[in-house]
């Protein structure tokens, strides 16, 4: 049986994070990315995206291989995945794409590359933005590569890549749907210290990260990606093995109200609490449907950062209420409390500050992965 053992939600294609590739798309390029897996196992596949793409995605090669340090790979790992028995493949314009199973030994929280190469014209990539780790691009095929020195350019986000699964046999996922806080905005690039990172550590369990940067629980984004009540299916109820769903969203909704900044937001209405509490409720439907266990999180503090503001306050503080004494999820954990400043505890600890007043520094992070793993 195989597990979801990481992830990362597709994004349309945009201009607004850089370095970026993801309006230009690929041409006779290789791009080489790095994931931190939950699960470990002898085989896996990967699987990745066009959703946003119009037109299908000739792939010419891919290989998987234990990563060794930088666009570098251990030399005896490189892999060749095939799709359907072939080496070469098209990713279906809006469509996704599922590897055949490769023999490749992976240990829980082993560093894995994915190497691509496109030989035809890709066109805008379906990318995730904020990977917080480094992604490699090279000329030509270097899907066999195995020193990196031939990957010249960098960037932060991923590319088509939107999971990949083990054999590892296990049924008890944790996935967590979120925006920044969750996908690890204010954590170490390249040091693996979100709190999904911390949280997969502490448990010793598979966990997916299923969140946006900018991420809205009741409105879309062009650039801060599907709603979370859309998005839900395809990045978590339909990754295999997952049993508990913690949900810690709702910030950007009442915060986006409160600032100017809004370029991106489309819409960004001033929301009531009864509003985004009608949202927790439909998220816990769709996930007690499938079967899984619901956790809600309450809002971290965010007094003093660019969302804060009055009506904010009020409706926050309203939800965090009917989240801690409703009764609706499964489990509660209470993460305004455990990351507040005892002497405001409308604000962040500075102790867990990341410097915005919004985002947590690692040591805030690993504070909410102890939280959430001592509820679970």
């Amino acid at each position: 049986m195989f597990t979801t053992a990481w992830t990362a939600p597709p994004q349309l294609p945009s201009e607004g994070f850089t370095p970026n590739w993801s309006r230009e798309g690929f041409w006779r390029q290789s791009v080489r990315q790095v994931v931190r897996l939950t699960a470990g196992g002898d085989r896996l596949r990967i699987r990745l995206s066009n959703a946003y793409g119009t037109s299908p995605v000739r792939l010419a090669a891919a290989t998987v291989a234990r990563t060794a340090a930088g666009a570098a790979v251990e030399a005896d790992s490189v892999t060749r995945l095939t799709f359907g028995g072939s080496g070469h493949t098209e990713i279906p314009a809006r469509g996704h794409l599922l590897s055949d199973p490769a023999l490749l030994a992976m240990a829980p929280g082993q560093a894995l590359t994915l190497t691509l190469h496109f030989d035809a014209v890709t066109g805008p990539a379906t990318f995730h933005a904020q990977a917080f780790t480094t992604s490699y691009r090279g000329e030509g095929d270097l899907s066999a590569d195995v020193g990196g020195a031939g990957f010249d350019a960098r960037s932060e986000s991923w590319y088509f890549l939107t999971a990949v699964e083990t054999d590892a046999g296990r049924a008890d996922g944790i996935a967590l749907l979120g925006d920044s806080l969750t996908d690890g905005f204010g954590s170490t690039p390249g040091a693996d210290r979100r709190w999904s990172d911390q949280l997969a550590r502490r448990t010793g369990r598979p966990v997916l990260n299923a969140g946006i940067g900018g991420n809205l629980l009741l409105n879309d984004s062009a650039w801060y990606g599907e709603k979370a009540l859309h998005r839900l299916r395809r990045d978590v109820l339909e990754q295999p093995g997952v049993d508990t769903l913690v949900v810690l969203l709702g910030l950007n909704d009442v915060g986006f109200g409160e600032t100017d900044e809004q370029p991106t937001y489309k819409p960004a209405p001033v929301l009531e609490a009864e509003e985004l509490i009608a949202g927790h409720r439909e998220l816990i439907r769709q996930a007690r449907g499938r079967g899984l266990r619901a956790v809600g999180a309450t809002l971290l503090p965010f007094g003093g950062s660019d969302h804060w503001g009055e009506h904010a306050a009020e409706v926050s503080h309203e939800v965090d209420e009917w989240v801690r004494r409703s009764g609706e999820y499964d489990a509660v954990v209470d993460l305004r409390r455990a990351l507040a400043d005892p002497a405001d505890p409308d604000r962040l600890h500075p102790a867990y500050d990341s410097g915005d007043h919004l985002h947590p520094d690692d040591a805030g992070y690993a504070v909410m992965a102890e939280a959430v793993a001592a509820r679970l």
